[in-house]
């Protein structure tokens, strides 16, 4: 079976843009729901609703793939199937190893969805000389003095990254002078990697930090909704508050508040 690293996905050489690139997996995912139910051809309406994209976009972006459908009749949903997965590289077989057995390594290590998408779990990794032997997800965990020989004899060239922060860099470091060329990083902090190394950084506080700016800008919307309609004016600040002509900074536009108003 071909391995990644003899085999390259063309997206890069047919001058894909990233932003399609990115939108790829989820067509795909809508597209295999709709396989599963035996449906055979899709509308790009009812395809892009299903993705969480508009259909210009979806017809665009398909259009970089040579795919435009049939009038009247829409998008084969199994020849679309065939032809995503073909242009992420899909169709073959991609060894993948995970370094950092934690608890979020072993959640990975025990993720189902890499086998029925093209990646193969070739080996778990981690600096724990406790954990040697010690079988995740039916596979035996080694030790990370074995890494570049793991990677060597697999032919990997996707890593995974789950370990602390701090041992993050040293081991992207070991994986690249190995031969990985693609890394998913886990780890809380920004990773060094020379030019032809691609790295995808997915980090969860920050995702959830997000979530919670927008719990709270709603929160801040719903607020004066509560008693009706707040038509109080702002109050003016202290006259201590504010700068007068003479005091270090420009006037305004009036002439008397000025145009930056101290923190």
């Amino acid at each position: 079976m071909a391995t990644g690293r003899t085999h390259r996905p063309a997206t890069r050489s047919r001058g894909i843009p990233e932003a399609t690139v990115a939108r790829l997996p989820l067509y795909l995912r809508a597209l295999t729901a709709l396989s599963e139910r035996s449906v055979p051809t899709v509308s790009s309406e009812e395809l892009a609703a299903a993705a969480g994209v508009n259909s210009a976009k979806l017809r665009k972006d398909f259009s970089y793939l040579g795919s435009y459908g049939t009038r009247g009749v829409g998008y084969d949903v199994e020849y679309l199937v065939y032809q995503i997965s073909r242009e992420l590289g899909l169709t073959q077989d991609w060894p993948v190893v995970i370094v950092g057995i934690g608890n979020l390594g072993a959640a990975l290590a025990n993720y189902g969805g890499f086998a029925s998408r093209g990646f193969r779990v070739a080996a778990l990794i981690d600096a724990d000389p406790s954990m040697a032997g010690k079988p995740v997800a039916g596979i035996p965990v080694q030790h990370t003095d074995e890494l570049e020989t793991i990677i060597e004899e697999n032919g990997v060239s996707i890593g995974v990254i789950a370990t602390p922060a701090g041992a993050a860099q040293q081991v992207c470091d070991r994986l690249v002078a190995a031969g990985v060329t693609s890394i998913l990083n886990f780890a809380p902090t920004v990773l060094s990697v020379p030019d032809g190394v691609d790295v995808r950084k997915v980090d969860l506080s920050i995702e959830l930090q997000i979530l919670a700016f927008h719990e709270q800008r709603k929160a801040g919307e719903e607020a004066p909704g509560e008693g009706g309609a707040d038509t109080t004016p702002p109050a003016a600040p202290p006259a201590a508050a504010v700068r007068r002509r003479g005091e270090g900074t420009e006037p305004g536009p009036d002439g008397d508040v000025p145009a930056v108003m101290p923190a």
